[in-house]
């Protein structure tokens, strides 16, 4: 059990550097970046060049949702209004080594329904 736990963090700590060495957010567009744990969901918009954080959005900040998709939903969606507000409306999304499916998706389609483009 525990090799393949080991093997499952290498497989995403793998992803999550080819990812990261072919996405880049600046000033005019920003980086999405999704991180996704045991406890909680988090997203960030980061702007790389001056390494500092636009805006964030946690599990907190959300109302209690049925599901871990819904919950993730409304993650996008507020990152989306958030990034509005500071006239960002394009981004580059960062899935950190996750794969495109389930709750990381979900945060994608949340932020694509409120105008974000990427």
């Amino acid at each position: 059990m525990k090799n393949q736990e080991i093997l499952k963090k290498q497989s995403q700590a793998r992803r999550h550097k080819r990812v990261r060495s072919k996405i880049f957010g600046t000033a005019e567009i920003p980086r999405l970046s999704v991180f996704r744990s045991n406890k909680g969901m988090f997203a960030q918009i980061i702007n790389d060049d001056l390494g500092i954080t636009l805006a964030s959005v946690s599990e907190k900040g959300v109302k209690d949702s049925k599901t871990k998709i819904d919950t993730a939903k409304e993650i996008g969606k507020l990152i989306a209004q958030k990034a509005q507000e500071k006239n960002i409306s394009k981004i580059v999304f960062d899935r950190g080594g996750y794969k495109y499916h389930g709750r990381i998706k979900a945060v994608a389609e949340g932020a694509r329904e409120i105008g974000l483009i990427f």
